[in-house]
């Protein structure tokens, strides 16, 4: 179950989030209302180059010893609650506030070998694995993570996200199998600017969970989609690969197949299994990961979990189900499924 969606304008033109919410609730009959959530980039252009930090907390005592601990290693420029408005369907919400932060010049200097998004990582980890209460959902620059336990619909007009205006939005709704419906727990994960939603499940989590906590990653939420948004941002960003290497590690061809290429070819995916063999990702899935420059998406080696994909204009789209692009916005004859294992990627022009 769960359900998927994505929208990138290409030309980096924003748009109202009201799209993504008509996208995703076409497709309610695959949640079950315990978690549902958009990820939102271009929202914040007059912060353009700060880092937004959105945070969950419990109670006010958590969130006074958040910021103390934020106020170590951050400047903040701004800090404010999440805009909101009553939804019956929405309850038991916590405290949601958002930051935005610039490292200081002292940290910078003390971490040397680090980079801002290395001390960045490293803050967003701390504080949500040693703070009880307080769970960072978002820290990337010009993007912002709204999620909670309800409907995707719902979480969207509860965020008042068509007030919004981004050039790429993602969403999720939820139907979870083996984990609780919590807050924190929704759909999409973010880690610096990237973000990530994921419908099925993860076979592989164990090996996947020790490879990335030897690279110095904390999974503190126990959850498959937690594992494969760290791995992109290792290979992506730490590693600096491109994305179609990274895909191929993630997802790679079965054994079977690679038997029959060329030598060439041969060589280059047996390297990337014996280097990146405890990064290959298993089990049913189909996923959808963006990062400001780009919206990706792709499904298992045998496609388990459906995954449409269509472009319109200088829109393109991706969902679970091709109701959703056509209620975003009606296409003729250009929808496609993409294959199984195989990318599908919109990329933003002249991305600065």
């Amino acid at each position: 179950m769960c359900s998927i969606a994505g929208i990138i304008d290409e030309s980096g033109k924003r748009f109202s989030g009201s799209e993504i919410i008509c996208a995703i609730q076409k497709m309610f009959i695959r949640a079950n209302g315990l978690g549902g959530g958009f990820a939102a980039y271009g929202i914040y252009p007059e912060n353009k180059d700060d880092f937004c930090f959105h945070i969950i907390y419990n109670d006010e005592l958590v969130k006074k010893e958040t910021e103390n601990q934020l106020q170590r290693e951050f400047d903040i420029v701004k800090s404010e609650p999440i805009p909101t408005k009553s939804v019956k369907e929405i309850i038991n919400r916590p405290l949601l506030w958002r930051y935005f932060v610039r490292v200081k010049e002292g940290i910078k200097k003390h971490f040397y070998e680090m980079t801002e998004e290395d001390i960045v990582m490293r803050s967003v980890m701390k504080i949500n694995g040693a703070l009880s209460g307080a769970f960072i959902i978002s820290s990337g620059k010009n993007m912002g993570i709204f999620k909670g336990v309800g409907f995707a619909s719902d979480i969207g007009k509860f965020y008042r996200l068509e007030e919004y205006a981004g050039y790429c939005w993602v969403a999720h709704d939820r139907f979870p199998t083996n984990t609780p419906g919590w807050w924190g727990g929704a759909h999409p994960f973010g880690l610096l600017n990237f973000s990530l939603v994921h419908n099925g499940e993860i076979s592989s989590y164990g090996i996947n969970k020790r490879y990335l906590e030897g690279f110095g990653y904390k999974l503190t939420l126990r959850t498959d989609s937690e594992a494969i948004l760290y791995l992109f941002d290792l290979l992506l960003r730490k590693h600096n690969l491109p994305i179609e290497i990274a895909h191929k590690i993630l997802c790679p061809p079965l054994w079977s197949e690679i038997e029959r290429m060329s030598e060439d070819e041969k060589k280059f995916y047996q390297t990337m299994r014996v280097i990146y063999g405890s990064a290959l990702i298993n089990g049913p899935s189909a996923i959808i990961v963006a990062d400001g420059k780009m919206m990706f998406g792709f499904t298992d080696r045998i496609k388990l979990r459906p995954l449409v994909a269509s472009r319109a204009g200088t829109k393109f789209y991706l969902a679970s189900e091709e109701c959703a692009i056509q209620e975003a916005c009606p296409i003729k004859g250009n929808v496609y499924f993409p294959k199984a294992g195989e990318p599908a990627i919109g990329y933003v022009r002249n991305h600065k």
